[in-house]
């Protein structure tokens, strides 16, 4: 038995009793905990972002790349952020008790499927501090306790984080241990707390691919999961190509290190000198670096070979895959063959080709002369998002409050027995 069995144990022990005490919670509480959360983070700013710095300060003995270490990054303009996406949960209904639908069956019996949280959630994450704010946030507007394991790069903006969120529950009347932060960066806690399938309902990992494998791999409860956001642009024969060019440089440069960032880029054969030649500067600009197929490095004699490798790789970085491709058909086999089922987007002015691509790419999300970054919960109107599911079960997408409820069968009856 692990050292950190019982610490697992009681964590989760506690968040199952909250998760109850939550079914009692009113819409009232929770928005009013919403708020004072947001007023705490805008108040407590200067400590937070001491806090942030030590993370900062020790990020590079973690290996973090320069886009890792700006995802860590916490400035006063990112907190003011996080406190208006608050506003924006607050302003959403309140999931819980909804009815989804009803009927009068024959015999008299009135039936309801309605909503209800999926009870307490083990969240395992990396590095962004604004992270444990959404997903607090998500959890207990939709009636769920969460126990938050942040990454060991983000602890002590985490553990301030936690001293906000803790407070606010306290004054709201809400369950105490309704959010738990697990205050170690030990790796054998999260292994212990993943053997708690009848304690824990659903684990949701977010980060990279080797902590969302293990927890696949280690989970005895049902996990929402993405693996990598292998995200493509495809840019059709008849696209805008300034149209082409901004949505690109928004997709991969705006914030590269994050799943919904562009890692490859498809050309058609008919346009990519045109594309190309419009294209260059910007990359030059942002210094990305693209390797590319042999006829992309015909228009960009400076990019790199890509390889099989490369094609399936999330770069998390100023890295750019890139092929021209002779047709539609080429790119909906290249996405079928090496996408992760995240993004894609198709710029193009042809209807049939937005059509077929919307129809036939099988992704979490889809867009049409739009820049994959906005697969988003907050820019989709969900608020924020716990983490983007690659999942077709139990959500796909990015996850937000109804993402965070099941349902349940009621009937009222007046006698009925069944014949």
């Amino acid at each position: 038995m692990s050292s950190w069995t019982g610490y697992a144990v009681e964590l989760a022990e506690r968040a199952r009793t909250a998760s109850r005490q939550l079914t009692k919670a009113t819409g009232a509480q929770k928005n009013r905990w919403l708020n004072r959360v947001g007023e705490l983070l805008v108040s407590r700013t200067s400590d937070l972002l001491k806090e942030n710095c030590r993370d900062i300060e020790l990020a590079p003995q973690y290996g973090l790349n320069p886009a890792a270490v700006d995802r860590l990054r916490l400035t006063p303009a990112r907190i003011q952020s996080i406190a208006d996406a608050l506003q924006d949960i607050v302003r959403l209904p309140d999931p819980v008790g909804e009815t989804i639908e009803s009927s009068v069956r024959p015999n008299g019996l009135r039936v309801s499927r309605v909503r209800v949280p999926l009870g307490v959630v083990f969240f395992v994450y990396e590095s962004r501090p604004n992270v444990t704010i959404d997903a607090a946030a998500l959890c207990i507007k939709s009636g769920n306790a969460v126990i938050l394991r942040g990454g060991k790069e983000a602890i002590h903006s985490n553990v301030a984080l936690y001293g906000i969120i803790r407070l606010a529950l306290v004054e709201s009347g809400l369950p105490e241990h309704a959010i738990q932060l697990v205050e170690t960066t030990e790796r054998e806690v999260v292994g212990e707390l993943l053997k708690l399938g009848k304690l824990i309902d659903v684990t949701i990992p977010r980060g990279g691919k080797s902590l969302i494998e293990r927890v696949a791999a280690e989970a005895t409860m049902p996990v929402i999961k993405h693996f990598d956001g292998i995200c493509h642009i495809y840019v059709d024969r008849s696209a805008d190509l300034e149209m082409a060019v901004r949505i690109l440089k928004n997709s991969k440069c705006q914030r590269p290190a994050v799943c919904n960032a562009a890692e490859c880029l498809l050309v058609h054969s008919d346009i990519a000198s045109a594309f190309f030649a419009l294209a260059e500067p910007m990359l030059k600009e942002e210094r990305v670096e693209v390797r590319g197929c042999d006829m992309t490095r015909r228009y960009l004699n400076w990019a790199r070979p890509v390889t099989e490798h490369d094609y399936r790789t999330e770069y998390g970085d100023l890295i750019l895959s890139a092929k021209v491709v002779d047709d539609l058909d080429s790119a909906l086999e290249h996405i079928s063959k090496y996408g992760s089922s995240h993004t894609e987007t198709i710029v193009t002015s042809d209807l049939n080709a937005s059509t077929r691509f919307v129809t036939e790419v099988d992704s979490s999300g889809v867009f049409v002369n739009a820049s994959t970054r906005f697969n988003d919960g907050g820019e989709l109107g969900l608020g924020a998002e716990i983490g983007i599911s690659t999942d077709k079960f139990h959500a796909r997408g990015p996850c937000g409050l109804r993402e965070l409820t099941s349902y349940k069968w009621v009937a009222y009856g007046t006698g009925q027995v069944r014949g």
